[in-house]
C-alpha cells in the first residue's frame, strides 16, 4: 500500500499527531475551565470571573499570533523538521509548568509560553505540505493533518473529563506533556526530513511524482503572495474565522452547562460531537477542493452556513438543538480553516510558504479577542450568552461578504486552467 506513497507515512503521520495533541494542549482549557477545582485553586471567582477565564485564551492567542510572524521566517531558514522538534520541547515544559501552577498569574505565564511555542504549527505544516506533495493532492494532504486538528479535541474532551473526574486537573497537563515527549517528538525525529530528496525511503518514482509540474502553471511566473489581493481576502477571512472558532470552541462547554443546564457527561458528548463536525467539514472540503477547484466558493458557502447555524442555535427553545447548532457552526469554521491553509500553498512557493503561513497564523490573535469579549459581555449581561452570539452572527456575515469578491476571478481562472490542460493533453 505504501509503494510510491511513503510521503503519507513520513510526513502525514507525524503532523497528524502534531496537531492531535497540540490542539488538546491548546483547546483543552475549554474543558478544564468548567472544573470547580481548577477555578477555586487559581482564584477564578467573583464578579469578573468570566473575563478572567476569557483572558487565559486571550493572552495565549496574542503570544501564538505574534510568534507566527517570526516562526515563519525561522522555518524558511532552519527547516520544518528541526523547528517542529524545538516547538515540542517548549510545549512539554509549559505543560509541566501549567500542572504545577498554584496561582492564576503563574498559569497565565505558562499559557503565554505555550502560545510562543505553538505559533510554528501552521507554518511548519504549510512548509511540509508545499514541499512534499503533488499539486493535485494538496487538499487531501492538508486534510490529513487538519484531521488531527479536530479529532484531537474530540477525543481530548472525553479524555480530559475522565482524567479530571478520576484524578485532578493538574494530571491532565502532566499526561499531555508525556504524550508530546514520548510519542510526537520521536515521530518527527525518526520519520520526517525537510525535503523528500533528503529521505532514503523515497524512491525516484515517487520523487518525480511529487515534483511534477502543474500544466496550468507551466511558463507562468508566480508572483509574491503579498501581491495577490486574494491572499489578503483570505487573511481577512481567517481573522473572522479565528474570531468565530475560538469564541465558540472556548465557551461551548460553559455555554452547555451554564446556559442550557447540561450535565457534565452530556456536555462532554456534545463538545466531542462538535469537534467531529469540524473533522467532517475538513474531510469534505479536502475532497471537494480537489474535485471542484473552487475553494473560494466553498468558503463562501461555509460562512453562510455558520450564520444559519448560529441563528438557529440562539433562537431554538430546545437545549439539544441549540447545542448541536452551535457545534455545527463551529464545524463549518473547521472547513474554513482547512481552505485557508490550502490557499497558503496555492498563493505561495515552497521557498515562501513558511512566511505566508506565519502571516496567516497571526490572525489567531483575534480568536483571543473573541474569547475575552465573550467573557466580558457575560459579566456585564449577568451571565447571558445572547449578546455574545449576536456578535458571532455579525462576524459570520462579514466573512461571507469578503469571500464574495473572490468568486468571479476564481471562476475565470478555472475556465482558463481547464483550457490550458486540454491543450497540453492534445
Amino acid at each position: 500500500m505504501l509503494k510510491g506513497n511513503k510521503r503519507w507515512l513520513y510526513i502525514a503521520v507525524p503532523i497528524f499527531f502534531f496537531w492531535f495533541f497540540g490542539q488538546i494542549d491548546k483547546l483543552g482549557i475549554s474543558i478544564i475551565q468548567t472544573d470547580a477545582g481548577f477555578l477555586n485553586d487559581l482564584g477564578l471567582t467573583g464578579a469578573d470571573r468570566n473575563a478572567k477565564v476569557g483572558f487565559i485564551t486571550f493572552i495565549f492567542t496574542i503570544a501564538y499570533a505574534v510568534s507566527n510572524l517570526f516562526w515563519g521566517v525561522i522555518i524558511d531558514k532552519l527547516g520544518a523538521r528541526k523547528t517542529a522538534m524545538l516547538g515540542l520541547v517548549i510545549w512539554t515544559i509549559t505543560m509541566i509548568t501549567a500542572g504545577l501552577s498554584t496561582t492564576y498569574e503563574m498559569f497565565v505565564v505558562s499559557r503565554i509560553v505555550l502560545g510562543l511555542g505553538e505559533g510554528m504549527m501552521i507554518p511548519v505544516c504549510g512548509k511540509f505540505i508545499s514541499t512534499w506533495f503533488n499539486h493535485k493532492e494538496l487538499g487531501k494532504a492538508q486534510a490529513s493533518w487538519l484531521s488531527g486538528n479536530y479529532l484531537g479535541p474530540a477525543i481530548g474532551a472525553v479524555m480530559l473529563s475522565a482524567i479530571i473526574a478520576s484524578l485532578h486537573w493538574q494530571a491532565a497537563f502532566f499526561i499531555l506533556a508525556a504524550f508530546n515527549l514520548l510519542l510526537v517528538l520521536p515521530l518527527f525525529y525518526f520519520l520526517s526530513r525537510d525535503r523528500p530528496e533528503e529521505h532514503k525511503g523515497i524512491s525516484q518514482t515517487e520523487l518525480s511524482y511529487i515534483r511534477e509540474e502543474n500544466p496550468a502553471e507551466v511558463g507562468k511566473k508566480k508572483k509574491s503572495f503579498a501581491q495577490d489581493y486574494r491572499y489578503w481576502i483570505v487573511w481577512l477571512g481567517m481573522i473572522i474565522s479565528s474570531f468565530l472558532f475560538f469564541g465558540i470552541s472556548i465557551w461551548l462547554p460553559t455555554y452547555l452547562i451554564e446556559a442550557k443546564s447540561f450535565s457534565r457527561e452530556a456536555m462532554t458528548s456534545i463538545t466531542s460531537i462538535s469537534w467531529l463536525f469540524a473533522l467532517g467539514f475538513v474531510l469534505l472540503c479536502g475532497y471537494l477542493a480537489d474535485k471542484t477547484n473552487r475553494p473560494s466558493l466553498l468558503a463562501t458557502i461555509l460562512f453562510a452556513l455558520t450564520t444559519v447555524f448560529l441563528t438557529a442555535g440562539v433562537m431554538s427553545p430546545n437545549a439539544i438543538v441549540a447545542g448541536v447548532c452551535m457545534g455545527l457552526a463551529m464545524g463549518t469554521q473547521g472547513g474554513v480553516f482547512h481552505l485557508s491553509n490550502l490557499f497558503i500553498v496555492k498563493f505561495s512557493t515552497p521557498e515562501t510558504a513558511g512566511r505566508a503561513a506565519g502571516l496567516m497564523g497571526f490572525t489567531n490573535i483575534f480568536g483571543g479577542f473573541s474569547s475575552y469579549i465573550m467573557g466580558w459581555l457575560r459579566d456585564v449581561s449577568n451571565g447571558d450568552f445572547g449578546p455574545s452570539i449576536i456578535i458571532l452572527i455579525i462576524a459570520a456575515g462579514l466573512g461571507f461578504s469578503a469571500y464574495i469578491f473572490t468568486l468571479k476571478r476564481e471562476a475565470r481562472e478555472l475556465r482558463i486552467n481547464n483550457t490550458n490542460i486540454e491543450q497540453a493533453t492534445i
